[in-house]
């Protein structure tokens, strides 16, 4: 099982990534279990979103404490107290962010790739809502799950307009990562 914790701002899109995670991974004939965690339940306020992946039943129904994956939606929130906490030691972390990977890696110690994920969302859909794009970018470092599953859950989720410009979105929002880069990570799921 892949337990991922996705962590941003009312508004972004936490909630509604979590669940599209979880449906793809369904798409696929996998398991997938998403759920949030609010705070105050405000535009702006943090919240957290817990998202588990498996090839068989998921019995689990707690938080996750020890994620091997973060998605970081605001990287304002890196510097948050317990954000990180838990990482497996070898996790990895996605953060939309203009600031480098290599930056970044350096400051929090871990493996970190960061898109402008605001920047892209704002370009083509009109509004910086970073959450698509950054399931599109955590989709192609693993291979865990395709894009073409992502593409049927957005297909469930939008219509006309703003489904093409999300369509498109994750088009450009594959080319800026390096596809496959954390797929030995998923190798758990992936192949058994």
């Amino acid at each position: 099982m892949i337990e991922i914790r996705i962590h941003g701002r009312g508004g972004q899109g936490n909630v509604v990534a979590a669940y599209l995670l979880a449906m793809a991974a369904f798409e696929e004939g996998r398991y997938g279990q998403a759920f949030p965690n609010f705070g105050a339940e405000r535009r702006g306020a943090p919240v957290i979103a817990f998202v588990r992946i498996a090839n068989k039943h998921i019995l689990r129904r707690n938080q996750i404490l020890t994620p091997a994956f973060l998605i970081i939606q605001d990287e304002a929130l890196l510097h948050v107290s317990g954000v990180t906490d838990g990482l497996l030691p070898d996790g990895k972390i996605l953060v939309n962010s203009p600031q480098s990977s290599d930056e970044l890696s350096q400051q929090l110690g871990k493996e970190v790739i960061s898109i402008q994920a605001s920047m892209l969302a704002k370009k083509i859909l009109g509004r910086p809502v970073p959450n698509t794009t950054l399931l599109a970018a955590f989709f192609a470092l693993t291979g865990m799950l395709s894009q073409e599953s992502l593409s049927k859950v957005l297909k469930h989720k939008f219509k006309d307009i703003v489904l093409e410009k999300n369509l498109l979105l994750i088009q450009k929002a594959v080319e800026l990562v390096p596809a496959g880069l954390w797929q030995q990570e998923t190798t758990n799921v992936t192949s058994s």
